[in-house]
């Protein structure tokens, strides 16, 4: 019988926000693939738990090579463990290839939910959290993060993005210049932890803040854009001009849809009709 692969989340700062099931996985799993050995030990000295398991490190440098012997383990029977130093493997760290390879074998593959710096700092921001994005962490070349900004000028949804403190200050003042100046914004900083800040303001007022108080772990929420809403005959030139560069009608009106919030089959037969 094949063995089944579990993500499970760990806690982004206080230790007991850690699940039972947590504990219970760390304790039974056959192999624990852990992206820091050295803090996956820290975390189980502080759970009161010891992996009964093989423990060994899986993080961005070894994903690839380590997810062939991982899928072996799986096909062999063992129940493996992925965790990361904080939150939900895969989100920003080490396991969607491992997953992927898993599927693909038609491996079974299952979660143990738990603490996300994501949904914390969605939840404490004071914006909206009805429709939200999760973007990650920013290019670190200038060029290619404003491009990425300008790209997003329009994003009507919430969105989230990680960012180093020593870049923190960069990032916002881009944001400022792609975004707006006065944007809201807040910035989450070591949460849940026992000097956790939540920094509320414009973006421009934020990145002047950061210049001096960017430290610890940081996760950036940012308000979408406001103003008239796009229709349909907005957006169909860049509808249209994606798809003629090869991207799939379908999948570019989702996309679409899903940042304009206007209707997808509306879009999608606006398109036929216009290709027709």
């Amino acid at each position: 019988m094949s063995g089944v692969l579990v993500l499970a989340a760990t806690p982004i700062g206080d230790p007991r926000d850690a699940s039972p099931r947590l504990v219970d996985e760390l304790g039974t799993a056959d192999v624990v693939a852990a992206e820091d050995t050295r803090r996956l030990r820290r975390l189980c000295a502080e759970l009161g738990v010891t992996p009964a398991g093989r423990v060994l490190s899986f993080h961005e440098h070894n994903e690839s090579a380590r997810a062939a012997d991982l899928v072996d383990e799986l096909r062999g029977g063992a129940r493996v463990l992925v965790v990361t130093d904080a939150g939900m493997p895969s989100v920003s760290d080490p396991g969607y290839r491992l997953v992927a390879a898993a599927v693909e074998a038609g491996l079974r593959v299952t979660g143990v939910p738990g603490p996300s710096a994501v949904l914390t700092a969605l939840a404490v921001s004071g914006l909206p959290v009805d429709r939200f994005c999760f973007e990650g962490f920013l290019p670190r070349k200038e060029g290619e993060r404003e491009r990425a900004l300008a790209g997003l000028a329009d994003e009507r949804r919430t969105m989230v993005f990680f960012e180093a403190p020593h870049r923190l200050a960069r990032a916002l003042g881009s944001m400022a210049a792609a975004f707006g100046a006065d944007r809201p914004a807040a910035v989450c900083r070591e949460l849940t932890k026992t000097y956790e800040e939540v920094r509320r303001g414009g973006l421009a007022d934020l990145a002047a803040w950061a210049e001096e108080h960017a430290r610890g772990e940081v996760t950036v929420v940012v308000a979408g854009a406001t103003g008239p809403a796009a229709t349909v005959e907005d957006v169909l030139p860049e509808v249209r001009a994606r798809v003629a560069a090869g991207e799939r009608l379908k999948d570019v009106c989702g996309e679409v849809a899903g940042r304009t919030g206007l209707s997808k089959k509306a879009l999608y037969d606006a398109a036929v009709a216009a290709r027709g």
